[in-house]
């Protein structure tokens, strides 16, 4: 029955989210975009939200995952940097659902292996949401970021940045040779994550700082074993994911990449502690800082995709014949400007952007 949820789950995710992209996509990421870059962004994540908000309704609802929340009570935050520990492909999906508790779901942003932005449909919807994608070779990857962050320094654009140190996520083989790397060079010998690299959390910290809100220290767990893409999709695990966050002050971040470098690694020997006393234990200390989602709320907003969803489809199948050319066009464009990575650009100056410019100024 779990395995029959799950397929269903997945179902629903992927017919609504490319019905929403096709039709929505084109209107909010360009006509808009056109007049108004900080009122498409805005578009996009309200109505993106919606769609990005039924996992964590579908699986903490439907498919019964517990997700257990521990460490501080964070305050919704505008714009946040967030770092996390990578134990699985997964792991990404469950910051939703802190985002989504704090009313920020659909700014949050990741950086993510450029080879994702070949993915059909996939890779439409991280280019609309404006995902960065690095090729982990950071004479590349640095210019990347400084260029996709310098368009999100206008403090009105809410932004939740998620970035995962490690690089990829923790097996046993890259263990053993993080630790081997570890112990040619003095470092600590950490047993439950991985080394971290530093230069790419520094370089968003370095564009952002002046604008942030805030930046937490994520440690995710997953009780009885790690779970994978095609758990997620038949929905057989995992069963419990925790969940612990702890506030960083932004004066307590170095601001050189040795001291940042240092400093890091001393943050992840805390979540190499942090989680062997979960294996032990089976939780997290301070349990309970976060609620459930409002079922009422995520059902009717699952009602409302849904419902537009089988309107735009309807649309498509039994209307006009051009709705079938505008959705033709809509896959012709959105399949142009994710390939060569093209944002449009405002076209008519904003009064208020003016405005707003001269304040930062």
């Amino acid at each position: 029955m779990r395995r029959c949820r799950g397929v269903a789950c997945v179902v629903i995710i992927l017919s609504t989210a490319f019905t929403l992209i096709v039709f929505i996509a084109p209107i909010t990421t360009f006509l808009v975009r056109l007049v108004s870059v900080h009122y498409s962004r805005k578009a996009t994540s309200v109505l993106f939200g919606m769609w990005l908000s039924l996992w964590p309704f579908l699986f903490e609802k439907i498919n019964k995952t517990n997700v257990v929340f521990s460490g501080e009570s964070v305050l919704p935050k505008k714009r946040v940097l967030l770092f996390a520990n990578h134990r699985t492909e997964v792991d990404w999906m469950y910051l939703w659902d802190l985002a989504l508790r704090k009313g920020y779901l659909g700014y949050i942003k990741y950086i993510l292996k450029s080879s994702l932005m070949k993915l059909p449909v996939f890779s439409w919807a991280f280019h609309i949401f404006e995902f960065i994608p690095v090729e982990r070779k950071w004479e590349i990857d640095e210019a990347i970021i400084q260029n996709k962050l310098s368009a999100f320094k206008d403090p009105r654009d809410p932004l939740w940045l998620a970035v995962f140190p490690e690089g990829t996520d923790y097996t046993e083989k890259k263990c053993i040779k993080s630790q081997e790397y570890a112990s040619e060079h003095g470092l600590p010998i950490l047993k439950n994550v991985l080394l971290p690299k530093t230069k790419g959390f520094l370089c968003c910290l370095q564009e952002l700082k002046s604008s942030l809100d805030a930046v937490y220290d994520v440690t995710i767990a997953y009780k009885h074993r790690l779970p994978d893409f095609l758990d997620i999709i038949y929905g057989t695990d995992p069963s419990e994911v925790h969940i612990h966050i702890r506030t960083v002050k932004l004066c307590d971040i170095p601001t050189s990449e040795d001291e940042v470098t240092d400093w890091m690694i001393e943050r992840f020997r805390q979540k190499d502690q942090l989680l062997s006393d979960f294996f032990m234990q089976g939780h997290f200390p301070d349990e309970g800082t976060e609620g459930d989602v409002s079922t009422p709320e995520c059902l009717a907003n699952f009602i409302a995709i849904v419902s537009s969803t089988g309107f735009f489809l309807y649309l498509s199948l039994f209307s006009s014949v051009w709705f079938k050319v505008y959705v033709l066009l809509s896959c012709a464009y959105l399949t142009f400007v994710t390939y060569f990575s093209i944002q449009p650009p405002q076209l008519i100056c904003s009064s208020e952007g003016g405005t707003h410019a001269k304040k930062v100024l």
